[in-house]
């Protein structure tokens, strides 16, 4: 009677690491070691912190809203699909990317639609086509419907549709990579309030965006029609519906764990926290005024640290108002300072780019010529490509 081929019970359990040289899966699981560098498995205590990403991606925006130049608008857009592809979830409210695509080009041909209709100061030699001039009445003087449209005119309403479509698609990148969830668990206690509406309305998008996918997808099993105007009327009102009942259902749950319940703190810690935080946060936007502008660079800094400094003393005194707890706070990590770090470094770059080489990044259309794509700002949008490899890397059954 022959051997039986499976282990009796009793008998060792062989080692699950193969021996060197061993062939294939067969003799057992493939040992690999691992690396420090390598990106780990995301999951609860691996993820990285929400905040991180909004970082990045604003750094991003930053950087778009310094050019407008199509090749580095481009670029910037790449940089963002990358990330946002090699490091999303199949959450719903990761699913929202797509649609921040399309509204991006939507504004662009909204914008490009204008300057047909209403045109643009802007001089121009190159005629494409004209348009039948409405007259209007002298108070209007300077806006016109018609006429002529140049092609000059049409390139300079592209460049600023590409910059502002790039801006939207920068945070819809953040609102695809970011866990609104656990966005609003790491903001600071005095911004508790503020943080759930904010959240509360970044969520809105993303289910909205996927229950019309659900609804389009259920119509085409049905196969009931899903383009044209009494579709979309169709669907419209199953989701409005869905959103009431999702706010109805929000609302009771924030009422039942006890929301809006405060401490009782002095007057006087009250007055010196909102005077506080309103004073820093006027500081912080004199301040980046200061940055943005050409005239105000000297003093931007300063009033932007001062700024800075005065709404977290107003922030840390009104922390003492709330009454919650935080249950397995997220963790800053070293990973979560290389994603912010790296959107904070093409902001910079772009920035110090804009003062050294402002043609570069800022191409006229009169004369009518080609962009050209400077490689040294190319290069510093190329290092928002650092979350693809830095960041930890999504659940394979989560990813898309």
């Amino acid at each position: 009677m022959p051997a039986p081929t499976g282990a009796a019970v009793g008998d060792p359990v062989p080692s699950r690491r193969s021996r060197p040289g061993a062939g294939g899966p067969a003799h057992g699981i493939p040992y690999e070691k691992g690396s420090r560098w390598t990106p780990p498995r995301a999951d609860r205590a691996t993820a990285l912190h929400a905040g991180a990403w909004w970082l990045w991606a604003l750094g991003l925006a930053t950087a778009a809203s310094r050019t407008t130049n199509p090749l580095l608008l481009g670029l910037i857009i790449g940089v963002a699909g990358y990330v946002v592809a090699a490091r999303r979830t199949s959450a719903p409210w990761a699913r929202s990317y797509g649609a921040f695509l399309r509204l991006g080009l939507f504004v662009i041909g909204l914008r490009l639609l204008f300057c047909v209709l209403l045109g643009s100061p802007l001089p121009g030699s190159h005629t494409l086509f004209a348009l039948p001039e409405v007259p209007l009445p002298a108070w209007a003087r300077g806006i016109r419907l018609g006429g002529a449209v140049t092609a000059e005119q049409l390139l300079f309403a592209f460049y600023d549709g590409a910059r502002l479509a790039a801006l939207l698609i920068c945070v819809g990148a953040a609102n695809a990579l970011a866990n609104p969830a656990r966005l609003l668990k790491s903001l600071p206690a005095a911004l508790y309030e503020a943080g759930v509406a904010v959240v509360v309305a970044m969520t809105f998008a993303p289910n909205m965006v996927a229950d019309v996918a659900r609804l389009r997808t259920a119509r085409r099993l049905r196969g009931r029609p899903t383009g044209g105007v009494k579709a979309i009327l169709q669907i419209g009102l199953p989701v409005l519906e869905g959103a009431l009942e999702r706010s109805v259902a929000t609302a009771a749950s924030m009422d039942a764990r006890g929301y809006g319940r405060t401490a009782q703190v002095p007057p006087a810690v009250r007055h010196t926290t909102n005077a506080l935080t309103l004073g820093g946060l006027l500081g912080m936007c004199a301040g980046t005024y200061g940055l943005l502008a050409a005239q105000g660079a000297s003093y931007g800094l300063p009033l932007l640290g001062l700024g800075l400094l005065l709404a977290l003393a107003g922030l840390r005194l009104g922390g003492r108002r709330s009454v919650r707890t935080r249950y397995r706070p997220d963790r800053w990590g070293a990973r979560a300072w290389l994603v912010a770090g790296s959107g904070a470094a093409v902001a910079a770059l772009l920035l110090y780019a804009g003062t050294r080489d402002p043609d570069a990044l800022r191409p006229g259309v009169v004369p009518l010529v080609a962009p050209e794509l400077p490689l040294w700002p190319a290069a510093a949008v190329l290092i928002g490509l650092l979350p693809a490899f830095a960041a930890p890397v999504p659940p394979e059954e989560a990813s898309q």
